[in-house]
């Protein structure tokens, strides 16, 4: 951590002379690639609404973790969302209606119980207002460490089940027929999703969040000849991105998730625009 403060406090920039700015930069190389990385499953999984849902889900796990009195609640959205992602995954393998259907099923309990518990007795939903927008400016070096820890978690899976997760998401019953156990695959993949949205949405803003699992990978399918250069293009487009709101949100003093998420619809705008040129 000392060789990164060394290392950008050299840089000839206004900004990395903060301490604030060198974490939330680092945190941006962290998250973007990993969200990139997310993004070409969620698209292609056709679950683009369920990190939102998962978001609900975080919310009520702060609240409940506020309630209990807990120092860092955290810890409570991650378990009460990891819950959530394995009840998801069972529901959905096990009932005929479509995804979305499901995902609004539980991402409207999700929210409505959050609510319940955080106006309970009176109390003001106001001091979860910042869970909203996000605030990456207050990252800390341990949250970042953490973030690179499930960076590293999230590319050993791929490594490993890579084959296994897209069978299983664009055909289960030949994945089952195959001896996958699809529904492990799914749930799996369900908990990345949801300890990754749970530890970054108090940066990137639970507005927003879902925007930074739908767009690279939807840009990055726009040019993408192969599952090779889909992943490449969403994880760039995510990087480069990421980098350029940060940026912008510091010069401009705006809320770093919507920079981020605006420069992801150019993005994806100027990738549509190329796959039509080509077609």
């Amino acid at each position: 951590m000392q060789f990164w403060n060394e290392l950008l406090s050299g840089l000839p920039f206004e900004w990395a002379a903060y301490d604030f700015m060198r974490w939330a930069f680092l945190a941006i190389l962290v998250i973007s690639p990993l969200f990139g990385l997310l993004s070409t499953m969620v698209v292609e999984s056709r679950m683009s609404f369920f990190s939102d849902a998962l978001g609900h889900s975080a919310f009520t796990g702060i609240a409940i973790g506020t309630l209990l009195g807990l120092m860092d609640p955290m810890w409570c959205a991650v378990a009460f969302a990891v819950v959530f992602a394995v009840l998801f995954t069972y529901v959905r393998r096990h009932t005929n209606m479509a995804s979305d259907t499901v995902i609004g099923v539980f991402s409207s309990t999700a929210v409505a119980l959050g609510i319940f518990i955080a106006t309970l007795g009176g109390g003001s939903f106001t001091k979860f207002n910042a869970l909203l927008i996000g605030d990456i400016l207050s990252v800390e070096p341990g949250k970042v460490a953490l973030l690179f820890a499930i960076l590293v978690v999230v590319v050993g899976l791929w490594v490993c089940s890579f084959n296994h997760l897209m069978l299983s998401s664009v055909h289960p019953a030949l994945a089952d027929s195959r001896g996958i156990r699809v529904f492990w695959q799914e749930a799996i993949f369900c908990s990345a999703i949801a300890v990754v949205v749970t530890v970054s949405m108090t940066w990137v803003g639970l507005l927003v969040i879902n925007s930074l699992l739908v767009l690279p990978g939807a840009a990055g399918r726009n040019l993408a000849k192969n599952m090779r250069q889909y992943h490449a293009f969403s994880i760039l487009g995510a990087l480069v991105c990421g980098v350029a709101g940060l940026m912008t949100s510091y010069y401009v003093g705006s809320s770093t998730g919507a920079c981020i998420t605006l420069y992801l619809a150019l993005w994806f705008a100027l990738t549509f625009l190329l796959r039509k040129g080509r077609q």
